[in-house]
């Protein structure tokens, strides 16, 4: 399913480029780049998931729950219903990993309702207590991957709708039932490749 998340951000990395900034050792061992740098490249990114995930929950899932028309829900493709808002972000980030451009992108949470959704690395686990911490700045960093360098940024996911609210705080295997509007449940964790 190409959806319009997956041609934004293809589009986004087709004008921001992944002529990525090259990343270079000074004498000093400080690390110095040449091009646009990581944290605005993954600000556009970022940018793109954050407002197709925004519109996707109140233009459609809400506004379609609200009239009754349709139903979104964690088993969708059983259910004949829409991909509830985490599960369309999770969904597109799949499909452009597998386009094999580095780029990745996903949802994950200290306090995820399925394991799979934690944190991964160290690294995520830091970043998503930090952005929990400072909503409103992104964690960064750079990480490596057997011979590859990768920028990280790890942003707050807020819960923006009464649909995550309720998810969250009614699911049986929800480790924390008392979600708000506006609270932040996790991260959307970028990651791209820089040399």
């Amino acid at each position: 399913m190409k959806t319009l998340q997956t041609l934004c951000v293809t589009s986004a990395v087709i004008l921001f480029g992944f002529t990525m900034p090259a990343i270079a050792e000074s004498e000093e061992g400080s690390r110095s780049t040449k091009g646009i740098r990581p944290e605005i490249v993954a600000d556009f990114i970022y940018a793109v998931i954050e407002s197709d995930r925004t519109l996707y929950t109140t233009h459609i899932v809400d506004r379609m729950q609200e009239t009754g028309t349709v139903v979104a829900s964690e088993a969708w493709e059983s259910r004949n219903a829409l991909p509830l808002p985490a599960q369309m972000l999770q969904l597109s980030g799949s499909a452009v990993k597998k386009k094999g451009i580095g780029l990745e992108y996903r949802l994950a949470s200290l306090l995820p309702i399925y394991q799979k959704n934690g944190p991964a690395t160290d690294f995520e686990a830091a970043g998503l207590a930090a952005v929990e911490r400072e909503p409103s700045q992104p964690y960064t960093g750079y990480i490596t991957k057997g011979e590859q360098t990768y920028f990280q940024a790890i942003y707050a996911d807020r819960a923006i709708s009464k649909a995550c609210v309720n998810c969250h705080n009614t699911h049986l295997l929800s480790p924390k039932r008392d979600r708000k509007l506006g609270d932040v449940m996790g991260g959307i964790i970028i990651s791209f490749p820089v040399n």
